[in-house]
């Protein structure tokens, strides 16, 4: 036991029983205010793409692989890649290589935030 335990535990030995609840009370306190360490950012888990995989099922696989990230601020981007594809007739392979890049650069974008923040 630290010093500062030991002086600690012998002023509450010094308390009666009520003055002993206020400290108590007074610990829990201060303990619920202190700030929890926050959870590393977990690195993504990615999974495996189909042999003839469709856009969509890769945006689907992407989310899977990647669910720290907000899908609503990659929509943008992944929607118009998907225009492309659908509307513009751009290639599936290359449609989903570049939304590989990009919940690979919004989860780098992330862990440089959670690192700059800690």
């Amino acid at each position: 036991m630290k010093a500062e335990e030991k002086k600690l535990l012998a002023f509450f030995r010094k308390l009666d029983e009520s003055q002993r609840r206020s400290l108590q009370d007074f610990a829990e306190f201060l303990a619920q205010r202190t700030p929890k360490p926050a959870e590393p950012l977990p690195e993504p888990v990615l999974l495996p793409a189909a042999e003839d995989e469709s856009v969509v099922a890769a945006i689907k696989r992407l989310a899977a692989s990647y669910p720290m990230l907000d899908r609503g601020k990659m929509l943008n981007e992944t929607s118009v890649l998907m225009t492309q594809h659908v509307v513009q007739g751009r290639d599936r392979k290359e449609v989903i290589e570049e939304l590989e890049l990009v919940f690979q650069r919004h989860y780098q974008d992330l862990k440089a935030r959670e690192d700059g923040a800690t």
